[in-house]
Formats: structure tokens, sequence, C-alpha cells
């Protein structure tokens, strides 16, 4: 048992940080190797967004055409998902945004929208979800 509580916490009660993570380490290199290129005048968050959008479709374009089960190089897809996540480290730099903070706030959301109850084994969005006979009563 690793101690950690089946569902997230609420938001505001983060238990995780960048700043604890690997992501700033990452932050902190490509922050210097784009100081070092002056390539932060080309980093507006309009333009990061877009790039991020443009990143996500090079990695969809493996998977173009491909028949079920079967997976382009994995060299390839692990450099598009490195591009994915600096491109992305990037954004979230640039805005101030924190991600692990902002991925488990997320988290924390989608188990309220997402109950256990109703949405195991669906792929309903969640106001498409059946309400449990308990939550029907308690209308």
């Amino acid at each position: 048992m690793t101690g950690r509580r089946e569902e997230p916490p609420a938001a505001g009660e983060a238990r995780f940080s960048d700043a604890e993570t690997p992501l700033a380490a990452l932050a902190s290199e490509l922050r210097a190797f784009n100081r070092a290129r002056d390539w932060e005048q080309f980093h507006t968050p309009k333009d990061l967004a877009m790039a991020l959008a443009v990143e996500a479709s090079e990695l969809l374009e493996l998977f173009l055409w491909k028949r079920d089960g079967d997976l382009p190089p994995v060299a390839r897809v692990r450099e598009e998902l490195g591009d994915v996540l600096i491109t992305l480290t990037n954004l979230a730099s640039r805005l101030g945004v924190d991600l692990m903070a902002a991925a488990e706030d997320k988290i924390a959301l989608n188990a309220r929208r997402y109950p256990v109850e109703r949405a195991r084994g669906s792929a309903e969005k969640y106001d498409a979800l059946v309400p449990t006979d308990e939550e029907e009563e308690s209308r």
C-alpha cells in the first residue's frame, strides 16, 4: 500500500508541484536553452499554444492511416512526445502555471465529474452519465 488516497484531493489541496519533480529541472534547462539562442522573443503564449497544437498534430500524424494494432516506430513516437512535452513546459513556464498542480486539480475535478459508480466502464461524457438509483432518489 502506498498510503495515497484513492480519490485525489480537492482543488487547493495539491500534493505535488513542479518544484518537487523533474519538471522544475526541465523548465530551467529549457529556459537556459532558449535564452542562449535568444528564442524567448518568439515564445509568446499565443505562439507556444499554437506550437503545442502543431506538435500534437505531428504526433497524431504518426498514427494516421494505421490499422488497429499497427503502431508507428517507437523512436518516432518518443521524439514527438518529447516535442509536445518541451512545448507544453515552455508554455507553462511562460504563463507561470505549475503543471503538476494543474494536473492534480484536473484529476480532482474529473473525480467529481466521473464518480466511479457511474463512470466505470463507460466512455460517456460526464453530463451524459446515468445517475445511480441513490442519486435519483436524492433529487
